[in-house]
């Protein structure tokens, strides 16, 4: 009597095979990169895993203080070639362990351009992360399309409109135009280099500690330069030229830079953009509101708009403006009513 069963399926060992040997390079790669930094950091325990290591705060605060020291960003800094490497490897939880310390790394780079200081280890990171960046966007800019405003929308034509009515025409918006390969830092360069690396930041900021995103927010006060620096008050307020603030960046303007304002940097707009972003998700992109967090991005928002009113710049008053409103209106009570609920007082009892 013959079985009448089918067999099992054939397995694909190959495919097998190369799921395991990829996660075995894969931790190869992550040990080898732990081992490294155990050597540099040497205050404080080195976690097993990167998992581990991305949300370890003495880890993170060890690797800060080296960042911060006066010759951090040298060409033959032990760290910066570590974070370099790390990023090279292609593998993504190393390179989230090195996106982690973006917001520092482009605090500390930019404010010590004017000093003239060697950063040659600092601009070697950011070309890495400009050249990741390049080649897997293939050089193309990032664009959106916006419906023209302009038009009635398909839902809402008027009589006096043809079949050929132009009314669902889209706009093409920029988000980051194209990107060229670049091999050096030059100065016509930086903020665009600078920027990219926010961008990619930005990509991955739902993953970020927020210990990360504080630093990147203190580093956006000192951009700002002591012209932002205000009172905070109870609520995000909107600064008006007619504010004590305003009348001190007037004073900073006339009596020259103070040490406080030793962090003050251009904030071209291919830079405030990706900085824009990052202060909207820490403002209103959390799903559980961190109050600190969203505080610290709030001066941050008030600091770049108050410079931004210095500059006379246009687009960045607008947009910081914008947070700023937003962030208002959001803190508003009568903006805290949920209309999808249905009112007992609207309620009839039979």
């Amino acid at each position: 009597m013959s079985d009448s069963s089918s067999p099992p399926p054939p397995t694909n060992n190959a495919d097998s095979e190369t799921t395991v040997s990829n996660d075995s390079e894969s931790n190869t790669k992550c040990q080898t990169a732990i081992q490294s930094l155990a050597t540099i950091v040497t205050t404080t325990d080195i976690p097993s895993t990167i998992s581990n290591l991305l949300n370890d705060e003495a880890v993170s605060t060890a690797i800060s203080s080296l960042l911060q020291r006066p010759d951090s960003g040298a060409g033959d800094n032990n760290l910066c070639r570590w974070l370099y490497d790390t990023f090279q490897s292609a593998e993504p939880s190393l390179q989230l362990l090195v996106l982690r310390f973006v917001p520092l790394i482009a605090g500390l780079y930019l404010s010590r351009v004017p000093l003239r200081q060697p950063q040659a280890g600092f601009e070697a990171v950011l070309l890495a992360l400009y050249a990741h960046e390049t080649t897997s966007r293939a050089g193309q800019a990032i664009t959106v399309n916006i419906p023209d405003l302009s038009h009635p929308s398909i839902y809402h034509e008027s009589k006096g409109l043809t079949r050929n009515n132009n009314s669902t025409c889209l706009n093409i918006a920029v988000l980051s135009s194209t990107l060229d390969p670049h091999g050096t830092v030059r100065s016509t360069r930086r903020a665009r280099i600078v920027g990219v690396a926010l961008e990619l930041y930005y990509s991955k900021i739902p993953k970020m500690p927020r210990e990360s995103k504080l630093n990147f927010c203190e580093s956006c006060e000192k951009w700002a330069g002591q012209n932002g620096e205000t009172e905070q008050p109870s609520r995000a307020v909107i600064p008006t030229l007619s504010d004590d603030s305003w009348r001190e960046e007037e004073d900073v303007a006339i009596g020259g830079r103070s040490e406080r304002d030793s962090g003050r940097i251009p904030l071209p707009w291919e830079l405030l953009q990706p900085i824009m972003r990052i202060l909207g998700h820490c403002l209103f992109g959390l799903k559980v509101e961190d109050r600190e967090l969203s505080e610290a991005a709030s001066k941050a928002c008030q600091s770049l708009y108050l410079r931004s009113l210095h500059d006379i710049n246009p687009k960045a008053i607008l947009a910081t403006g914008s947070l700023l409103r937003l962030r208002e209106m959001a803190l508003d009570p009568k903006n805290q009513i949920d209309h999808t609920e249905v009112s007992n007082d609207t309620l009839l009892t039979v």
